[in-house]
């Protein structure tokens, strides 16, 4: 991991900051290296705050490596991406308004409203339910995700987004939130209007052919539309 790599961390946490998507100790970041190990922002700090000396490096199993502070509470769900998907060389997380608002009310996340985010983000974002910190649940049904989605959300914690680079993966992030508030706005309108399924399947044929392609979810065969 390159130095210019470690001031792209602070600068994406400084983006998270300034968009109001993280307060208090909220959300984390985090990046693969070489031989095992990850650099990620420690626990307990304000991200406006970090500068590239705070960020520690850890191994897969969370013991620090490098730096004086601690790995926050939520490694698990980090290494279990990366554990999972082998593409995945950085994981970004947030409590963005828009997609907090949706998760904790016990929504997935449609993209059917925005052709452009059907062919960044595949058919949605899927929740992962309401569960205590820690609770291995919750490492379970990521298990069953990840091989399908490049973003979840989890009810009462966020968006976790994912992806080859770390713009990439903050990027997705943006989208969710972007996609969360467009469809949160709409209600007072009388709700998006969603896209038939015969568009959303051009869409993900462009989505294939621009190498975004990840393998269909089997409990989802007809995507997040309407059966």
């Amino acid at each position: 991991m390159s130095r210019l790599s470690h001031t792209e961390i602070i600068h994406v946490c400084q983006r998270m900051d300034g968009k109001g998507w993280v307060a208090n100790h909220d959300g984390n970041v985090s990046v693969r290296e070489e031989g095992g190990l990850f650099r990620a922002t420690p626990s307990g700090r304000p991200k406006y705050a970090l500068t590239e000396s705070d960020l520690v490096q850890v191994d897969a199993a969370g013991k620090v490596q490098e730096g004086t502070g601690k790995i926050f509470s939520e490694w698990a769900l980090h290494a279990r991406i990366y554990e999972k998907r082998a593409d995945a060389r950085a994981v970004v997380h947030a409590h963005g308004p828009a997609s907090m608002s949706v998760g904790s009310a016990g929504f997935e996340l449609s993209t059917a409203a925005i052709p452009e985010a059907v062919v960044s983000l595949g058919h949605g974002v899927p929740l992962v339910s309401l569960q205590v910190p820690g609770n291995p649940e919750i490492l379970a049904c990521l298990d069953r995700l990840l091989p399908h989605y490049d973003a979840v959300l989890i009810a009462g914690n966020g968006c976790f987004a994912w992806g080859p680079t770390l713009e990439s993966a903050y990027l997705r992030l943006e989208l969710v939130e972007h996609v969360a508030r467009c469809l949160l706005e709409s209600i007072p309108l009388g709700g998006a209007k969603l896209l038939d399924r015969n568009a959303v399947q051009k869409l993900l044929k462009k989505r294939e052919e621009a190498g975004l392609n990840l393998p269909p979810d089997p409990d989802r065969p007809h995507g997040f539309l309407p059966e």
